[in-house]
């Protein structure tokens, strides 16, 4: 097999100091709506300021570049093992090169390893596919954004719900009301609804890597993803709780089957800043994806 460390570089520098047009262009469409001279469109110009100047100078959006969080999909014949040491020397590559924050401290005594590498740090999802090339999504999860997440075993403790889609709503409604402008809002919702706690999680963040005006191929999770889009806007929290129009740029949805006893809901938190891009590695070329829409 190849190697891409080099490649995955380029990966990490993009995701980390370049964000993708589909946010930016919500993130304009946001500004406008705001009233003029209001904290809303003062929040909103500021985030789009750094934005251009993060692009133009090549340094990380965010002072907090997050948990880096990868996806690879390979085809038959790759190794993990070798991927994974790739993957591990191109972050710390990266983190020499300051396109990322040492972030990775050790849990309980806090010691910083220094290079963003540790255990499970950074966190890796493999499946092998049937196509012939090498694809690793990327996507830059900050702690603001990451604290601000949850999940509900509905019916839960704090709302009466069903476990249907209305008791959903509830369970994202109560995440966004929760929120506030805590973890840099604007933010975007990534719902994971059955699974098991951990695949459930881990099916909400999967959303993230959507493009924000995508449309779900699940008709009635489309349907509600444009609802709660609507209502959450409706609270008035607005960019980082100053009050506003937009409080999320998105919400995000899938399922899984689940057990009969357990109906899990779990709700991802994206900032304003989501950082994803992709790798595609075929016939010994490497490309940056525009987008990088989980399915292959």
């Amino acid at each position: 097999m190849d190697d891409l460390t080099n490649h995955l570089v380029d990966l990490v520098r993009s995701a980390s100091t370049d964000l993708q047009a589909d946010v930016q262009s919500s993130l304009e469409k946001a500004r406008d709506a705001e009233a003029p001279g209001s904290a809303a469109r003062g929040a909103l110009d500021t985030i789009l300021e750094n934005v251009r100047m993060s692009r133009k100078m090549g340094k990380p959006i965010c002072q907090d570049t997050g948990t880096p969080i990868f996806y690879v999909w390979y085809p038959a014949g790759w190794s993990q093992l070798e991927l994974r040491k790739q993957i591990a020397a191109a972050v710390r590559t990266a983190t020499e090169k300051a396109y990322l924050r040492p972030n990775a401290v050790e849990a309980l005594s806090g010691k910083n390893s220094g290079d963003n590498t540790g255990v499970d740090f950074p966190a890796i999802h493999f499946e092998e596919w049937d196509h012939d090339y090498v694809k690793i999504g990327l996507m830059l999860k900050g702690g603001g954004s990451e604290n601000c997440g949850c999940q509900f075993s509905v019916p839960s403790p704090e709302f009466p719900a069903s476990r249907d889609m209305k008791g959903v709503r509830k369970a994202v409604l109560t995440a966004a009301q929760k929120a506030q402008g805590l973890g840099c809002a604007p933010g975007i919702l990534g719902v994971g609804i059955g699974g098991d706690r951990a695949s459930s999680m881990v099916k909400a963040k999967e959303q993230f890597f959507r493009p924000l005006g995508d449309v779900n191929p699940d008709a009635e999770l489309d349907k509600m993803e444009k609802q709660l889009y609507r209502e959450i806007n409706e609270l008035g929290i607005g960019p980082m709780g100053f009050g506003g129009n937009t409080t999320v740029l998105g919400v995000k949805m899938a399922q899984l089957h689940r057990v009969p006893a357990s109906f899990f809901v779990s709700v991802g938190y994206m900032c304003w800043a989501d950082r994803r891009t992709a790798l595609v590695y075929k016939d010994g070329k490497a490309t940056l994806e525009k987008y990088n829409p989980i399915a292959g």
